[in-house]
């Protein structure tokens, strides 16, 4: 079976063997994708189909008839990364990180690569660099006191020849994983186009993904981000892997999150708490430290709540700040939240409650760098947070916040209510205002304001 390239439209399907800037069939600009053209037996019977992974001809199966065995899982023995992923890595398992520059993407999974080989009977690792050299990768290494003989470096950018060299060894001593820094970075030669085209990341992955499963090997893929925030390259890139991890956090801050966009394997609600440190990324078993003031002394504005993220309530501080303004429209700060959810609670504490803060500056941050745009829960500790900064009311240190507030200013119950207050009371805290207490915004002010 041969292999040759050819430029296809994205739009119209016109074929072309050379790179065409605007396409001759439907008149659209820059759609051409170099894609690799099988010369296979064109007298095979076209209704055949042959499963990919065991070369057999595919027969449908009842599903009442499938073998409901359980997934064993790998764990790579950091236990943040091991709960984003669901529980472990799996057999053959493609994995797409991703992440602003200097996150801490290529940090992690050297410290993945240095713990994974004595979780699977000390088989090497394999770590493929395209931007790196070796030299740079071990002068990080040595950075993060990793000394480890089970992991093996190779610098190169062609996607056959490390199909091939893992190949050769699965029979003898096969690779416990295999990470690819980056995917952006790697080429064939089937294809003329450079490596970062459309046309060389799409057909670099699917290689990737076909050694996976037919070697079952996990493979992870650092890929990099446009300016916009996404991950660079083409949408099929996500949909061939089986998880997409995001990496965000501030270069600025310590704190790493490390979301799960997509996982086949496992929730994709999960979030995994780092913070960064001399020794590379750290595992938070306790994230409140990061996310709450080592301020004892009760201040107007402060607020204590918690959130959920996947299954794990963490408690987090809001703090506000308002201000007489001197200019013809106030200011609204909003860090960690969103601007118009803000807007909105502003405008609910105006008119269901009476207080005027149209006429002022106001500031609302979440302490810690965590982002909660997308949580309702936080609405009743956010307004309470602005009406003890406005009245000089400080809400008790030992008091935790939460409930969705609704336009009419009534207060809602939030999911995993029980879970919430579990998580407090173990940290000490005794005293709630939730929906229990009060079932509208204006009491819950009131009984501020009486305090």
């Amino acid at each position: 079976m041969a292999l040759h390239s050819k430029f296809i439209c994205q739009q119209c399907s016109f074929e072309s063997p050379r790179w065409f800037g605007k396409c001759p069939e439907c008149g659209s600009w820059n759609t051409a994708v170099e894609t690799v053209i099988s010369t296979a037996d064109k007298n095979r019977k076209s209704s055949r189909t042959i499963n990919s992974q065991s070369g057999q001809n595919s027969k449908p199966v009842k599903l009442a008839e499938v073998e409901k065995a359980k997934t064993k899982r790998i764990f790579t023995r950091i236990s943040e990364l091991d709960r984003v992923l669901g529980g472990g890595l799996v057999a053959g398992q493609v994995t797409l990180i991703a992440g602003e520059p200097g996150a801490g993407k290529s940090t992690l999974l050297l410290q993945v690569a240095n713990e994974l080989p004595e979780a699977t009977g000390m088989k090497p690792i394999l770590y493929v660099s395209g931007e790196e050299s070796v030299g740079q990768i071990a002068i990080r290494a040595s950075r993060l006191n990793i000394d480890s003989k089970s992991i093996q470096l190779l610098e190169e950018t062609d996607v056959d020849n490390i199909v091939d060299l893992v190949s050769q060894t699965a029979g003898n001593q096969p690779y416990s994983a295999i990470v690819i820094d980056s995917i952006q970075t790697m080429q064939t030669t089937d294809l003329s186009g450079m490596a970062g085209s459309v046309g060389q990341v799409k057909e670099c992955a699917y290689r990737l993904v076909k050694l996976a499963k037919s070697l079952g090997i996990p493979i992870f893929l650092i890929g990099h981000v446009t300016k916009e925030g996404t991950i660079a390259g083409p949408s099929v890139l996500m949909h061939i892997v089986d998880t997409v991890l995001w990496f965000e956090g501030d270069k600025t801050l310590s704190l790493r999150l490390l979301r799960a966009v997509k996982n086949r394997f496992g929730p994709t609600d999960e979030v995994g708490i780092f913070s960064m440190g001399e020794l590379g990324l750290q595992v938070e078993s306790h994230p409140e430290r990061l996310f709450l003031s080592e301020a004892k002394m009760k201040v107007p504005g402060s607020v204590i709540s918690v959130v959920v993220n996947g299954t794990r309530p963490i408690l987090i501080e809001i703090q506000s700040l308002i201000v007489p303004t001197k200019l013809i429209i106030p200011r609204r700060v909003a860090q960690g939240i969103d601007s118009k959810k803000l807007e909105l609670l502003l405008a609910v504490l105006s008119r269901r409650c009476g207080i005027p803060i149209y006429e002022s500056d106001v500031y609302v941050t979440v302490m810690g760098g965590i982002n909660i745009k997308n949580d309702p829960s936080v609405d009743l500790a956010i307004c309470l947070a602005l009406a003890s900064a406005y009245f000089d009311k400080p809400i008790d240190r030992k008091t935790i916040v939460y409930g969705e507030v609704g336009l009419m200013g009534e207060i809602r119950e939030v999911t995993l209510h029980e879970k919430r207050m579990k998580e407090a009371k173990r940290l000490g805290y005794d005293n709630f205002i939730t929906s229990s207490k009060y079932d509208f915004l204006q009491k819950a002010v009131g009984g501020l304001k009486n305090t």
